[in-house]
C-alpha cells in the first residue's frame, strides 16, 4: 500500500474571529481533540461553529481540558450513530502545559477560548487554544480605528505605485 504524501490538506479551517475582536490573545497552544468518527466526518464536511466555545480546566481525577459549546453538526450519512452536536470535548495537552494553563486561568479576567479548528499534515484535527484576557468597550473601539487607519495607508500606498 502506498504511503499517504504529507503536506496541505483540502480540510476546511474554522476560525475564531469574534475572540480576536473581543478578548487580548495573551498566549496560544496547540491541542489535540478527542473525537467520534461522525465528528470527524462532519468536521471535513464543513459543519463545525466554534464562536460560541470556551475551554475549561477540570482537575478531577487528573487535570485535563474540556471544550464546552462547539457545535458539531449531525453527519446524515451515519443515521442513528451520530454523535451530539453540542457534547464537551476532552482536549489532548500535555500535563505541564496544561498544569501552566490552570494556573493563568485563576486570574481574574483570564480565560481560554478555542481559536482555530483544523486538522494538521498528518491529518490530525488540532484546536489552537488561547489565553484571553477581555477587552474593555473602548479598547475594541481602538483597535477598529487602528485598522482603519492601516487600510487608509495602504489604499495610499498602492495609488502611489
Amino acid at each position: 500500500m502506498a504511503k499517504k504524501k504529507k503536506g496541505k490538506t483540502d480540510a476546511p479551517t474554522f476560525e475564531n474571529r469574534k475572540a480576536r475582536h473581543e478578548y487580548f490573545i495573551e498566549d496560544t497552544l496547540e491541542a489535540g481533540i478527542v473525537l467520534q468518527g461522525s465528528e470527524v466526518k462532519a468536521i471535513r464536511d464543513g459543519r463545525c461553529s466554534i464562536g460560541e466555545g470556551y475551554i475549561s480546566v477540570e482537575e478531577y481525577p487528573k487535570p485535563r481540558l474540556v471544550m464546552h459549546q462547539v457545535d458539531i453538526g449531525a453527519y446524515q450519512p451515519s443515521g442513528a450513530l451520530n454523535h451530539r452536536p453540542k457534547r464537551d470535548r476532552v482536549l489532548l495537552a500535555h500535563k505541564r502545559e496544561i498544569e501552566k494553563l490552570a494556573r493563568q486561568v485563576e486570574q481574574k479576567g483570564v480565560t481560554l477560548v478555542p481559536l482555530k479548528l483544523y486538522f494538521n499534515s498528518d491529518g490530525r484535527a488540532k484546536v489552537l487554544v488561547g489565553l484571553a484576557r477581555g477587552k474593555q468597550s473602548h479598547d475594541k473601539r481602538h483597535a477598529i480605528a487602528e485598522r482603519q487607519v492601516q487600510r487608509d495607508l495602504q489604499r495610499a500606498m498602492s495609488r502611489k505605485m
